[in-house]
């Protein structure tokens, strides 16, 4: 099925904050279609956090329009919002007397009314949760006992509970070895539900987003396909750096090698970078000759 035939879960167009007069975003448009993973991405202080706590109304922007299904976010009752939308921020929060369960079962409550008890249906929901993310065998142990990959894993468990039509998450991979890292990310593709995520690493971002959307001061330089955004010029541009980018023998994505030596300079890591090639230019071609 192409994207157009796929139906916009979220719409945002000339989004725009100012803090104290000066502008922190502005003029961002960008459409995310179901089932798809954005990964928001840019150097710090591009605005990524900002921009996803304009998406789930930690703060009102101060120009441009948020769409959820064709309808402004800003018009949702906070408990219509938070049936569609669930947040899993950088920070885990302190649960200190909980257990995995009751923290996953904090999801339900946009479902249930202010005397409603938890049912048998609701804790199969919550102990199917918990198996999805992996959980099953720390359902008892105390949140507060696991680890930090665990802990991330249980709040994603909590947001599948909350059964919304979008997922948004801040750094989600943040602290995490890389072995949890892409656990936690292939994890969301498995949910069959819309992400958003903001994310440092490139690679990480090439390998397990759907589109990229590229920030820088605020501003939006690029949306698309990692192939279409993460290019050698365009990560030098923003990101300052000197790097290669090849295909990935297994995904197929961009694979972005980076170049060092930038405490001599940026003259100096350029060299080191055209010296880098000349050297594998070399060996390929010594290879070649050999192999002839």
């Amino acid at each position: 099925m192409s994207k157009q035939a796929l139906t916009t879960v979220l719409a945002v167009s000339g989004l725009g904050w100012q803090l104290n007069g000066l502008a922190i975003l502005a003029d961002i448009d960008f459409s995310l279609a179901k089932g798809q993973m954005l990964g928001i991405i840019g150097p710090n202080g591009a605005g990524k956090s900002s921009l996803l706590r304009c998406l789930y109304r930690f703060i009102k922007p101060t120009t441009g329009q948020i769409q959820l299904f064709g309808e402004d976010i800003s018009a949702l009752s906070a408990k219509a919002f938070a049936k569609q939308i669930a947040v899993v921020l950088q920070d885990t929060p302190h649960h200190f007397e909980m257990t995995t369960t009751q923290l996953v079962s904090l999801g339900l409550t946009p479902h249930k009314g202010a005397f409603e008890f938890t049912n048998a249906s609701d804790r199969q929901v919550v102990a199917q949760a918990l198996v999805k993310v992996g959980l099953a065998d720390k359902a008892n142990q105390a949140y507060e006992s696991l680890s930090g990959g665990e802990k991330q894993r249980a709040l994603i468990a909590r947001a599948i509970v909350q059964r919304p039509q979008l997922l948004i998450l801040d750094e989600p991979t943040n602290h995490l070895d890389i072995r949890y890292q892409i656990q936690t990310l292939e994890l969301l593709h498995t949910l069959n539900i819309t992400v958003i995520t903001s994310i440092h690493d490139l690679n990480l971002a090439s390998a397990l987003c759907d589109e990229l959307l590229l920030l820088d001061k605020g501003r939006c330089l690029a949306k698309g396909t990692p192939k279409q955004v993460l290019t050698e010029q365009r990560i030098a541009e923003v990101f300052d750096v000197c790097c290669e980018v090849k295909v990935h023998p297994q995904h197929g994505n961009p694979l972005i090698s980076y170049f060092y030596g930038y405490h001599l300079g940026e003259k100096a890591a350029h060299q080191a970078a055209v010296d880098a090639n000349s050297a594998a230019s070399t060996v390929a071609a010594d290879k070649g000759a050999t192999d002839v």
